[in-house]
């Protein structure tokens, strides 16, 4: 045999040895945890990943939950976020690497966010890392379609490839049609699904969520905190100390320009039913001294997303003025007018122009006519319009309230 040919099945050998120690490994250090649940869904995922997590410490089990969300992070047993620093691209092995590095022997639970796509890789997740002994399945919207499927019944068969076997399934998902797919698929792998019913969840208790929490997500939390049987009021309390995610809806009162804005930041929500949901949550911000502004906010290879949102931005919200970051400015605009929007109400302010920061703020907050604007980003979280806003209201921008405080004083 040759030497490089020699030296090659060397090599190989070798990797598939390496890779069999590993895996035998990484089995028996999964098989040693009570409790193993993988949480599946297009919206919600990083949010009941985080809340799940704090129930169950509170309750007293030892847990470690990773988060793909806004920012990929291992919640540690202290529930304190260590951002995951990626040297290439995400892949799911990397799910591997935190149960290495974090599940040691005392450790009860491991709640993993789905990284995956593809409904193989998400197999894949499920079958031969995960093993979930409960999954999760947030809901079922209309996104990532080049890779689940065009219709919610294909989106739902590919979201249940991380399903367990023999296991439990909690669903929020509340259409019926999708429910038939979910039952069905749970049932070819011997699953039983719970449905988690919102009306679980009083006002109160979301009152108590320090950011704008939605009650499907804690439905999901009470009904595995009855199946592990948790107290409700023990799963509440460990629901709320949960740290959020960065991508959560959260409204801050800024003042700027001598104006007073409410920022609502919605930009990781990307589907046209949870926008509509999220949107009715801000309504107690909007009388009629108020200006709207929706930031349509694209990014250069979601091209789809960004003609449905034109859609969703015209036929299931309201705005006074709309604004474009990103990409396809033209595109987009020609659709908003194509549905009836004025044409003078939509401001470009994406790569077409690629203004200053200043000129942004000025368009869309010092030249509204109202003293009280409410500013509204959704579609994408990243374009280089978007971080340098979210920058400004984050870090340089006054808070209202401090304004008013000094008004009274004065």
């Amino acid at each position: 045999m040759p030497i490089f040919l020699l030296a090659g099945t060397t090599v190989a050998l070798t990797l598939l040895l390496w890779w069999g120690r590993e895996a035998m490994a990484h089995r028996a250090r999964i098989n040693g945890l009570q409790h193993r649940i993988h949480v599946n869904g297009i919206r919600g995922k990083s949010t009941v990943t985080r809340i799940v997590a704090g129930l169950l410490r509170e309750a007293g089990f030892v847990t470690i939950a990773k988060s793909t969300g806004t920012a990929a992070a291992v919640i540690n047993r202290e529930g304190v976020d260590e951002p995951i620093l990626r040297r290439g691209p995400a892949t799911i092995l990397e799910q591997i690497e935190v149960a290495r590095t974090y599940v040691e022997a005392d450790v009860d639970a491991l709640v993993i966010e789905c990284m995956a796509l593809k409904p193989a890789y998400q197999e894949v997740s499920e079958r031969m890392i995960v093993r979930s002994t409960i999954g999760v399945l947030t809901n079922v919207r209309e996104d990532h379609q080049d890779v689940m499927g065009e219709t919610l019944k294909e989106i739902a068969r590919s979201l249940m490839s991380t399903c367990p076997a023999n296991g439990t399934l909690i669903t929020a998902e509340q259409d019926p049609v999708i429910q038939r797919v979910i039952y069905r698929e749970a049932a070819d792998r011997n699953t039983e699904v719970i449905v988690a019913d919102p009306d679980l969840v009083t006002d109160e208790d979301i009152a108590r969520f320090p950011y704008i929490a939605f009650k499907e997500n804690v439905a999901i939390g009470l009904v595995l905190a009855r199946l592990l049987g948790i107290p409700r009021d023990v799963a509440m309390d460990g629901m709320v100390r949960a740290a959020p995610d960065p991508g959560v809806l959260r409204i801050k009162e800024l003042a700027i320009g001598g104006k007073r804005v409410t920022w609502a930041n919605l930009f990781a929500v990307n589907d046209r039913e949870s926008m509509v949901a999220a949107y009715a949550k801000l309504e107690p911000f909007v009388d009629q001294s108020t200006t709207t502004v929706g930031i349509l906010n694209n990014r250069a290879d979601r091209e789809r997303r960004a003609i449905q949102f034109a859609d969703v931005a015209v036929h299931d919200l309201t705005f006074d003025r709309l604004v474009t970051f990103g990409a396809y400015e033209g595109l987009v605009t020609d659709r908003l007018v194509e549905n009836g929007f004025p044409l003078d109400a939509i401001v470009n302010l994406g790569d077409t122009r690629a203004p200053s920061l200043e000129v942004i703020v000025q368009k869309m907050i010092g030249d509204s006519p109202t003293e009280h604007v409410l500013v509204v980003g959704f579609v994408n979280i990243h374009t280089h319009q978007a971080e340098m806003l979210l920058h400004h209201f984050e870090h340089d921008a006054t808070p209202w309230q401090t304004v008013e405080a000094e008004v009274g004083q004065g």
